[in-house]
């Protein structure tokens, strides 16, 4: 079973091109956003590793879940649900640029590959706990994975 991530060139550059192959009327399979703000969101939430968004604190149970959750998905290589709650940083219920929020998010994610090849992404996650690189590879492809497929690509 392959475990993509985001520390693989190959499965980075597989992500940048499903976002360049997304439109702004791409239809969504599930989700309250348009394809512009899941783009926005997917940049803000590579924010994090990146250190330029702090997320609140949470309480333990929460936490003890994201910690499960975590191990969970590295075990079974599974996706992430649909229609889960996030941080409230990261929600995205206005209206946005498609271009604007594409262009960033594909800048955002050079940005990321630099700071996974300075090995300077962060030790901890406030809802995951101690996090390692490949931690960070998985649960971001993960991620943009989960959103583009809601897009259909």
């Amino acid at each position: 079973m392959v475990k993509k991530t985001l520390h693989n060139k190959v499965f980075f550059d597989e992500i940048k091109s499903r976002i360049s192959n997304l439109s702004a009327d791409s239809e969504k399979k599930w989700g309250k956003m348009n394809a512009a703000q899941m783009l926005y969101h997917c940049d803000l939430v590579l924010q994090i590793p990146l250190q330029k968004i702090e997320l609140q604190k949470i309480n333990y149970i929460f936490r003890a879940i994201g910690i499960i959750t975590k191990k969970e998905m590295h075990i079974f290589n599974n996706g992430i649900p649909h229609n889960m709650p996030t941080f409230q940083k990261l929600i995205v219920n206005f209206e946005c640029s498609f271009e604007e929020a594409r262009n960033n998010l594909l800048k955002t994610l050079d940005f990321y590959w630099d700071s996974f090849e300075k090995q300077s992404l962060p030790k901890e996650h406030i809802l995951f706990g101690a996090m390692k690189e490949k931690d960070w590879g998985f649960l971001e492809y993960k991620h943009l994975d989960h959103h583009l497929k809601q897009f259909n690509v």
